[in-house]
């Protein structure tokens, strides 16, 4: 357990959270573990059997203090707000657009070209530091999401764009083992599996997906916007599609951080556990190391193009949201979605 930025995560099992006076105070087998002042969160995100008093969860919602549950093995499970906010007129827009074919089909698509794009800019700057053999690989794919994104350009309608979204997505996650440096068989990634996670690669990037989804949600609700109403992803009772849309974007910049952690050895085979069945996911000491260096790559600052200026990369989901409602209302002529650099 440990406060970080503002979130407060607890992952002992059996923890009990409740509201001493300004604080929130933890304890575990009735001995008090940790005091945190109530003014210092913004969050708070909890793994597994941990419970809170009913006290502390109204005095979360009536401050827009956010509460997410994880999964012990980091599955998003729900998430607690306060009062709706922002304006009607916003919401109003939003639903406009998604009646709208074309308008919806042109935000999609700039998701979509933004998540390739992003997608390239790793595979490259993986490609410049591989050995030969992987990087004429890698360099063969960086010119395949090339040329997807230019057949993008051409997708008129979501199910089109959808097809090239799958298309490149199979083409990444495709030489996603040939970002893995560190010779250990057991840490390369085989494709993309999840619900449940077959191997450690994809365990460790769940648990980062599931912590960035928290982030999305959190900055739509914050500007106003309705996560539940997606452009990209199809609508589904539950699922908070416009989130989703969101993480697009921003997901190869968490792919990063998960093959910086495998390539740095910061995550081992020995942070993680199988279970029966096949699933694979991170132990509790896994976790605690997912968690740091997850925060502290939030502290980082990153070149946003649309400011011109760099900001933590914490506030990007933040900025995106801002953008994405300006758009709606008619302030931007299109989405400018967020670019890494190569």
């Amino acid at each position: 357990m440990r406060e970080l930025l503002n979130t407060l995560f607890i992952q002992t099992e059996g923890a009990l959270l409740s509201l001493d006076q300004e604080t929130v105070r933890v304890e575990v087998e009735g001995e008090v573990r940790l005091r945190a002042p109530l003014i210092r969160l913004q969050s708070i995100v909890v793994f597994g059997r941990v419970m809170l008093t009913p006290a502390l969860i109204g005095r979360c919602a009536q401050e827009s203090r956010s509460i997410v549950w994880l999964s012990r093995t980091g599955r998003f499970l729900g998430r607690l707000e306060g009062p709706t906010r922002g304006n009607v007129l916003l919401r109003r827009a939003q639903h406009l657009a998604l009646s709208q074919e074309s308008w919806t089909a042109r935000i999609a698509r700039q998701f979509v070209a933004a998540k390739v794009q992003n997608s390239r800019a790793l595979v490259l700057r993986a490609a410049r530091d591989a050995a030969a053999a992987q990087r004429e690989r890698l360099a063969l794919a960086a010119q395949a999401l090339a040329e997807v994104l230019l057949r993008l350009r051409e997708a008129s309608d979501l199910n089109a764009i959808r097809g090239v979204e799958g298309e490149a997505a199979r083409m990444y996650f495709g030489v996603l083992s040939s970002m893995v440096k560190v010779g250990d068989e057991r840490m390369a990634p085989d494709g993309r599996s999840r619900r449940p996670p077959r191997d450690r690669a994809n365990a460790l990037l769940s648990l980062l997906y599931a912590l960035l989804r928290a982030d999305c949600t959190a900055a739509l609700e914050t500007v106003g916007l309705d996560p539940q109403v997606g452009f990209l992803h199809s609508l589904r009772p539950g699922r908070p599609a416009l989130a989703l849309d969101l993480m697009e974007e921003l997901r190869p910049a968490v792919d990063r951080l998960a093959l910086a952690l495998i390539n740095r050895r910061q995550v081992r085979p020995q942070h993680f556990e199988q279970l029966p069945g096949g699933a694979v996911y991170l132990n509790d000491e896994g976790r605690r190391v997912v968690l740091t260096a997850y925060q502290e790559r939030k502290a980082e600052e990153v070149e946003h193009r649309v400011l011109k200026e760099p900001l933590a990369f914490g506030l990007v989901p933040y900025v995106q949201a801002r953008l994405l409602a300006r758009h709606l209302r008619g302030d931007l002529a299109h989405y400018p979605p967020f670019l890494l650099r190569s």
